[in-house]
This record gives C-alpha cells, sequence and structure tokens, in this order.
C-alpha cells in the first residue's frame, strides 16, 4: 500500500463526503490514527469512522464487518457497529465503515487487559473462515510495498523472514488453533459502561493464544512500560515469558513492530530515525535502547507544527 497516495488532507475530505452522504455531524470531529486506516472520531454524532487507506479491495474491511455482526450476536466483548446495515461502504473509491464511539473515560492498564482478553480467548471460533496467525506472510506483503526501503535493510528483513518463517509453521502445526486478536495491547482497550472492550479487528486470525500475551511484554522491554507485563499476567493467570515459545513468538512481534514502519517511510515524520533505530537495536543485539511508538512520532510532529 502507498500510503504516501492517502494524506491526512485526502483522508480528511473522504470523511467529510460520507459524513455528508449520512447525514452526520462533523462537528469536533478530529483524526485518531492514521496508519493503515484513517480513523476519525465524530462525538457529536456518537460514531467512529475508519477508512481503508487503498483503492484495492481489502479483505481486512469486509473481515471485520463479519467479526462485528457475529461479535453483537454473542455478547463479545467488542466495539459495535454503528449507521447503515450494508457497510462496508463506498467514499471516492475507498472502502469505509462506521462504529460506535465510545468517548474517552480515564486510563485502562494491562491489568484490565487479562480479563477482557481471557474472555476473548473463550468465545470459541467464528462459524466462519478467519485467516491463520502468520506475521512472516504479514511482513513479506509490507516489503512488497515498500517505498524508500534501502536495498540492505530489505535483504535483513527477508532474511529474518526466512529464519522465522518454518519455525512459525512448526509452532502452529503442534498448536490448536484459538480465536487470536493479534494486536493486544492497551491501546485496542476501550470502555463501554462497565465492561472493558476490543476494538480494531484488523489483526484477529485464529492461531496459538499466547500471541495474545506478547505485545505487552515486548511492549514493556521495548518502550520502558516497568510492570505492564505483571500485571497482564497477574490478571490473565499466565507468564507468557516462561512459556518454551517465548524467544520465538517475541521475534515474531519484534519483526512485527518493525516492518510496520515500511509503507510509512516516504510519508511520516520521524518514521525513518525510528525504523533506523529498531532495525539497529535488533541487529546489534542491543536490547537497552528504547524505541518511541509511532502514534507519539505523529503527536511530536503536530506539537512541532
Amino acid at each position: 500500500m502507498t500510503n504516501g497516495r492517502f494524506t491526512e488532507q485526502i483522508m480528511t475530505e473522504a470523511m467529510r463526503r460520507l459524513s455528508a452522504e449520512h447525514s452526520l455531524d462533523t462537528t469536533g470531529a478530529s483524526l485518531l490514527r492514521l496508519t493503515n486506516n484513517a480513523v476519525f472520531a465524530l462525538p457529536a454524532a456518537d460514531v467512529v469512522i475508519r477508512i481503508a487507506r487503498t483503492h484495492r479491495p481489502d479483505g481486512r474491511v469486509v473481515k471485520g464487518v463479519t467479526l462485528a455482526r457475529w461479535f453483537e450476536q454473542i455478547n463479545a466483548p467488542t466495539i459495535r457497529l454503528a449507521g447503515p446495515d450494508q457497510q462496508p461502504l463506498l467514499v471516492d473509491g475507498l472502502q469505509a465503515t462506521i462504529w460506535r464511539y465510545l468517548p474517552p473515560t480515564g486510563p485502562l492498564t494491562p491489568r484490565d487487559l487479562g480479563p477482557v482478553l481471557k474472555e476473548f480467548h473463550a468465545l470459541g471460533l467464528p462459524p466462519f473462515p478467519l485467516p491463520f496467525w502468520n506475521p512472516v506472510a504479514d511482513s513479506r506483503r509490507r516489503l512488497a510495498d515498500a517505498e524508500g526501503l534501502h536495498d540492505r535493510d530489505r535483504h535483513t528483513l527477508e532474511q529474518w523472514c526466512d529464519d522465522l518463517e518454518p519455525k512459525l509453521s512448526e509452532l502452529r502445526q503442534r498448536q490448536t488453533p484459538r480465536l487470536v486478536h493479534g494486536d493486544a495491547h492497551v491501546g485496542n482497550l476501550l470502555r463501554d459502561g462497565s465492561r472493558v472492550v476490543f476494538c480494531d479487528f484488523d489483526p484477529i486470525n485464529t492461531g496459538p493464544w499466547q500471541v495474545d500475551l506478547v505485545a505487552v511484554a515486548v511492549g514493556e522491554d521495548r518502550f520502558g512500560r516497568p510492570g505492564a507485563h505483571r500485571q497482564l499476567a497477574e490478571s490473565y493467570g499466565h507468564d507468557v515469558r516462561e512459556d518454551p515459545d517465548w524467544p520465538l513468538l517475541r521475534s515474531a512481534r519484534e519483526l512485527k513492530m518493525i516492518v510496520a514502519a515500511v509503507p510509512l517511510l516516504a510519508s511520516a515524520p520521524g518514521v525513518e530515525q525510528e525504523f533506523r533505530t529498531r532495525l539497529d537495536t535488533i541487529t546489534n543485539g542491543d536490547t537497552s535502547t528504547r524505541w518511541t511508538p509511532f502514534a507519539d512520532l505523529r503527536r511530536l510532529s503536530a506539537n512541532d507544527g
């Protein structure tokens, strides 16, 4: 995906056109996220609009709608769709979805993540197929679409993929697949009244359930969030760092955290330097240098302006 073609201005214009078509009040509208999707909060309309940043058909969007319908039927701890029954919607050739807006209610912690994650894992598999957890395939797709990626870095990342692929294949073969969120961290939690729920269905798949305990553990190490992993381990009831597959799961997570920057290298301020920091710490075996979340880079850039 060439995110450079889908700037904040272009996505904002698409959001406003979609809002006008569906009589949604854009007073106080704000951009929450600009990565694979542009995500806008429209508090006056009590909705959130997500627009995929690609003109190509995107199976993630249809998958998200299908999951949302099933989650509502079984009262899963997840965000709900809003707006028209027939979704996804099209605006300027882009796929969009409309979701319930849940206002901020104070900070959530990894201790809040444990119970909702345990409930999510107990849902069972849906009555329709989902993709298998495959971080290597996801990473290869991003590398194939990369702009501004040096050949040396591409080779390093492709070698990493080559090394992980057979090991992850063996892991999947010996584990019974479960429903996994795929990106389980506090940033993907919201509070719906007294209930904590998941948002962002793009990464949901089937795979080893331990995958969902890795993001917080790696985030503690790489972003400097002491105590986060212990909160999750205690509230969920499992310490993934004591799992025999922890080194493999950690490597898979770090690969995705680095390759996530690849489509943004040509367009997002600060991302290239953060990409360099992340890749260099891995290749040099550096576990002390802290990484910066990409969302924080966007906020820093806005403050500089």
